[in-house]
């Protein structure tokens, strides 16, 4: 599912439900982590680092310990770019080498409307009289939660190119439905702060992909490096 909202130099590795897949233990330092955490948490932190240690085999990386950093942020091998995410009932990590893509973001959120009061909190007015239009033409899509994992996904793409917060009103998010489809599209956050800079020149918007699928919305955002 996120897999085809990425290029193809993009490795990508998820797992879907409770399919059996019992994680490979953790590195020390990773356990150390999640010792206190409650048994959920425990295995979706493992589950998503078995994802994400599958696609560094896949870029034939060894397999190495994701220590979560500044603002939780994982530490990719040098060389790599990636982004994990996990919900009820799903993991996934996508992982890049960094001469083919500046970053990239991905998340996954349960496709059900926002709690009450949180679409309010996340968007900008525009924001929200374009998901009003699109709801009206595509009932079927719950647009508040796409929209808040489509912040998600930009922020996971910004931060490590900046090592600073992103406020989700600071992203001002244009979603569009692929001619012919109802369940796929992409999406553009104009940055309403200086972007990064990304081979000598300052970005002012990423783009990004979107998906609905077994009761999930997924997106993705990559940043190509600038010439």
């Amino acid at each position: 599912m996120i897999e085809e909202l990425l290029p193809h130099e993009v490795v990508a590795v998820e797992v879907h439900g409770d399919d059996g897949t019992e994680p490979a233990p953790l590195y020390p330092g990773e356990a150390e982590v999640v010792a206190q955490a409650v048994e959920k948490r425990r295995r979706e932190f493992a589950l998503v680092r078995a994802c994400a240690r599958r696609a560094m085999e896949k870029l034939g990386v060894p397999p190495q310990p994701l220590l979560p950093g500044e603002r939780g942020a994982p530490g990719w091998p040098a060389g790599l770019a990636g982004s994990m995410t996990h919900c009820d009932g799903y993991c996934a990590a996508a992982l890049v080498r960094t001469r083919d893509l500046a970053s990239l973001g991905i998340d996954a959120e349960p496709h059900g409307p926002l709690p009450e009061g949180v679409l309010d909190a996340v968007s900008l007015p525009a924001e929200g009289a374009r998901l009003r239009r699109l709801a009206v033409d595509h009932p079927e899509v719950h647009w508040d939660r796409l929209l808040f994992s489509a912040k998600e996904s930009v922020y996971k793409a910004w931060f490590p190119l900046t090592g600073q917060w992103l406020e989700f009103t600071e992203a001002d998010i244009e979603v569009s439905v692929d001619p012919g489809e109802r369940l796929h599209g992409a999406f553009r956050a104009e940055l309403l702060v200086p972007g990064p800079v990304v081979g000598g020149r300052r970005l002012g918007h990423f783009e990004g992909r979107w998906t609905v699928q077994r009761g999930l919305v997924a997106t993705a955002v990559t940043v190509p490096h600038t010439t």
